[in-house]
């Protein structure tokens, strides 16, 4: 069997993704090791998961730096190390500039809670409930230089429940969250998925701008 895919993955917070991906990795459902988990907040809960899973973990606050290029550039050298073949961005709450997200186009993922195109940015859950949306969810894409705006790989989708708060909506989509992230990194893990052409292609065959959906 081919060497297991090197992930980095990066974290802002409390690492809920993160543990997921462990998770899927010590049931055999994705062939992969993480080799280093990055975060920009020293105080990340995600961390404490990382090393007690055994994974080497760093810091590099963005506050140290005097603008996003420099802290981007200082996170690529970073991440560089590593060399990974797959960088996971898992709750990390950085806007990224060209600076750190050129070296790993195609190679560089990320989770967003809501069915894009619909709802980029924050507090996505209270504007589907806002909207009246029937359908709430999750996205897995990869990224690029438009915010939120990349390729889409899977969806999953949530149904709105009468009378939920956002709380309670996000609860749901965080659950289906931990379900596909760790799929759509099985996919590239295993050759299915690559980015051709700014569309994402599984098995060679180019997905809808939807992504794979599923349903909860």
């Amino acid at each position: 069997m081919a060497e297991p895919c090197r992930l980095v993955i990066l974290i802002s917070g409390s690492g809920s993704n993160l543990q997921a991906f462990i998770d899927a990795i010590a049931r055999g459902e994705l062939h992969a090791r993480i080799v280093a988990v990055i975060s920009n907040k020293a105080a990340a809960l995600g961390l404490q998961r990382a090393e007690t899973a055994g994974i080497p973990t760093a810091t590099i606050d963005h506050k140290q730096f005097a603008n996003r290029e420099q802290f981007d550039a200082a996170l690529r050298d970073c991440v560089e190390q590593f060399q990974p073949d797959l960088v996971i961005l898992a709750g990390f709450m950085r806007i990224l500039t060209p600076v750190f997200l050129r070296p790993f186009i195609g190679r560089l993922l990320n989770i967003h809670p809501s069915l894009l195109p619909k709802y980029p940015g924050l507090h996505t859950h209270q504007r589907a409930l806002d909207a009246g949306d029937a359908q709430a969810g999750a996205t897995v894409h990869f990224v690029t230089e438009e915010l939120d705006g990349g390729p889409a790989i899977i969806q999953a989708q949530v149904a709105v429940q009468y009378g939920d708060t956002a709380e309670q909506l996000a609860a749901r989509v965080l659950q289906v969250e931990h379900r596909i992230y760790p799929r759509a990194a099985e996919w590239f893990a295993t050759g299915r998925l690559s980015l051709h052409d700014n569309r994402a292609t599984l098995d060679g065959t180019p997905l809808p701008v939807t992504g794979f959906i599923i349903q909860d």
